[in-house]
């Protein structure tokens, strides 16, 4: 316990899902939480997106372990609406010392088929809005003198080609590059920036309809039992997904001082599905 002790983690995306785990199992190892979120929907994205109850959530979980959290909601997409949060809960808190770049969307569609909107948002958020996070975060990073640690979520898409992906892995791919211009940017100010590459993970983004049609076109009304069979298939490892946790323990390990001499890496969790 305490591999956070003291510190301050500013997390996007932290309404539900990874961002939701990331807070609380950083919590959990003494970090005190600015957690952020849209907390609404993007009209290209086919499945609920996160709702201001579900950050609310996220605020009771992470005061039960007794931290403190700051929650705002804020589109990545827009800089000076995100810099204010961070701001704020820097404010409130007194520091920073841990960035998790984590929110995202996920999107299909063939290259030929999607939209102008559709690319647009999926770069917007996935891509631009990670740059916006750093760039919000940077300042309070170095006023405090300590170094830090920022980790961006990328994807297997990011180290790898997927059809029917081309803009999420477009932008998961640039996460990789801004990550390692970071990392050379940031390194004289010992702020280490790495990046982590999950494979499908058992949240609300893979598990509804749009993502069960696309895997399963050929089933009506495809469960989740069956849905599992064919995401088995991408990893190595004989599962079906690996669960929030798994990516968290990943953010934990990046954040903490057992990573102290860790810098411009890409870090799969992905159950061997890079390996193929």
């Amino acid at each position: 316990m305490g591999r956070v002790e003291g510190k301050v983690a500013f997390i996007t995306g932290a309404a539900r899902g990874q961002g939701r785990s990331h807070a609380l199992r950083l919590a959990q190892e003494g970090a005190d939480i600015i957690a952020v979120d849209l907390c609404d929907q993007v009209g290209t994205v086919h499945y609920p997106m996160a709702t201001p109850e579900d950050l609310a959530q996220t605020v009771k979980d992470v005061e039960a372990l007794d931290r403190r959290i700051v929650a705002l909601e804020a589109d990545v997409r827009d800089y000076g609406a995100l810099k204010a949060a961070v701001d704020d809960g820097v404010a409130q808190l007194g520091r920073l010392d841990i960035v998790s770049a984590n929110a995202g969307i996920a999107g299909f569609g063939a290259v030929d088929e999607l939209t102008d909107e559709e690319w647009g948002d999926m770069l917007d958020i996935n891509l631009t809005g990670v740059w916006h996070t750093a760039k919000a975060a940077i300042p309070h990073l170095r006023a405090g003198g300590n170094g830090g640690s920022i980790i961006l979520t990328s994807s297997t898409a990011g180290l790898m080609g997927i059809a029917n992906l081309a803009h999420y892995v477009s932008a998961k791919h640039g996460v990789v590059g801004l990550m390692r211009a970071l990392a050379l940017e940031l390194a004289p100010d010992m702020i280490r920036v790495n990046s982590v590459h999950p494979t499908s993970v058992d949240t609300d983004m893979i598990h509804n309809s749009a993502t069960y049609n696309l895997f399963a076109p050929d089933l009506d009304n495809p469960t989740r039992e069956q849905i599992g069979e064919r995401f088995q298939a991408l990893n190595v490892l004989p599962i079906k997904w690996v669960d929030a946790v798994d990516i968290s323990n990943a953010v934990l390990f990046l954040a903490s001082d057992e990573a102290r001499y860790i810098t411009g890496v890409t870090l799969p969790i992905d159950a061997g599905s890079t390996a193929k």
